[in-house]
């Protein structure tokens, strides 16, 4: 599984580059933080992947990588290819960029 850190989403934001970024979290938890990704929690990935983009790159988040990796688990059986996983989810990007970020 391709693996994606804080710093390279940052620098992938930073820069405007063409991606997609899915929050995996459920939606009190994106409600509580969220990097501005678009929220699919992992029970409804399945029923939603038309909502994830197969022709650019994706990264997939949650809060510790846990469930953005099984999300991806689930999607590359459904054919994607184009699947990143954020290294240690919004508790990375918390610690690297933004210690006053709301995390549970």
């Amino acid at each position: 599984m391709k693996e994606i850190t804080v710093e390279e989403l940052k620098q992938k934001i930073d820069q405007n580059e063409d991606f997609q970024l899915i929050d995996v979290r459920e939606e009190f938890e994106y409600e509580t933080s969220n990097l501005n990704g678009k929220n699919i929690p992992l029970a409804q990935v399945l029923l939603e992947k038309d909502k994830i983009s197969r022709d650019k790159p994706v990264i997939v988040h949650c809060r510790s990588g846990k469930r953005s990796a099984q999300a991806i688990l689930m999607l590359e059986k459904e054919g994607y290819t184009n699947l990143a996983n954020l290294e240690g989810g919004i508790l990375a990007w918390r610690d690297a960029f933004d210690p006053n970020m709301p995390v549970y």
